[in-house]
């Protein structure tokens, strides 16, 4: 009986016809007592059970296979780029590493009352409603080895925008005079495939685009950038306009550089290939579908 439970636990609820997504400790024990597996059963023995085989059937977890067929090779220049070797050999001290991207949508939310400041027992008060003041793209890349971090607003995302980045970056030095410039980038419509690789090499001969495997923006060091602007620059929104908001994003960008380290990075080729195995082995094959 212990086991049909934890069966039924372990079963999606559409399997069953019930209009739910996700199973709770009632949802079990109901179901147990519907289908005749107990006659009698309380919510909490359904959750001692499940607990003793760490069965969670109202959590879930959202997870991407790779399908690019060259992740790993693709996955492993990035890799071996944060720790300065590229195609087998270090890199010179003229040559730099950008990780770069575009975070999209910045709003500017004037708040219809002033926001408070906290006070003892008080935290910050912020007016839940605001009026839209617009919004940019903040296009950016970080230098990850320098911790400098390169940015600019623009009304929207797009080709031109980012080849201001990209312009704005190769004219000044060190970077105009490099041996190299590797820029590590994702597959977004402003800078993919072999068209973006022939525009940017033309007007930059020294530059390099690496470009990420799809879906791996977990490998873009610029993306860790983002969630400290996030948090530390754009959390609470409340600016008057846009203006504001490039004002704070462009002096977070200096106040950053004086206070920071490059990132500890420590996922290295080694890592990745047991990721990688892991998705081929058949016990975790049976865990994604689980989870």
């Amino acid at each position: 009986m212990v086991v049909q439970v934890k069966a039924l636990a372990c079963e999606r609820p559409a399997a069953r016809g019930l209009p739910l997504a996700r199973l709770r400790v009632a949802d079990v024990a109901r179901e147990a007592r519907q289908l005749g597996l107990v006659a009698t059963i309380s919510d909490s023995t359904v959750w001692r059970w499940l607990n003793a085989d760490a069965i969670r059937p109202w959590q879930h977890r959202c997870w991407i296979f790779p399908r690019d067929p060259q992740f790993a090779v693709k996955a492993g220049r990035i890799l071996d780029l944060y720790q300065r070797r590229w195609q087998g050999k270090l890199l010179r001290d003229d040559e730099f590493v950008l990780s770069t991207d575009e975070k999209t949508s910045i709003q500017a939310r004037a708040r219809i009352h002033p926001t408070l400041p906290p006070k003892p027992g008080v935290a910050m008060r912020v007016e839940h409603e605001y009026v839209r003041c617009g919004a940019w793209a903040y296009l950016a890349a970080l230098d990850v080895h320098r911790a400098k971090v390169f940015g600019r607003c623009e009304y929207k995302a797009g080709i031109a925008p980012f080849e201001r980045l990209v312009d704005q970056v190769m004219r000044q030095p060190p970077y105009n005079q490099a041996r190299r410039v590797f820029w590590v980038m994702d597959n977004g419509s402003s800078h993919r495939g072999a068209r973006c690789v022939a525009r940017l090499q033309q007007q930059f001969p020294r530059l390099v685009v690496v470009h990420g495997p799809v879906h791996a923006s977990w490998l873009n060091q610029i993306e860790i950038y983002f969630s400290i602007v996030q948090r530390k620059v754009l959390t609470p929104n409340d600016f008057p306009s846009l203006a504001a908001v490039e004002e704070r994003l462009l002096a977070f960008q200096s106040y950053y550089e004086a206070i920071a380290q490059p990132f500890e990075w420590k996922f290295t080729r080694h890592d990745l290939a047991a990721l990688l195995n892991r998705f081929h082995s058949p016990n975790d094959a049976l865990l994604r579908l689980a989870a």
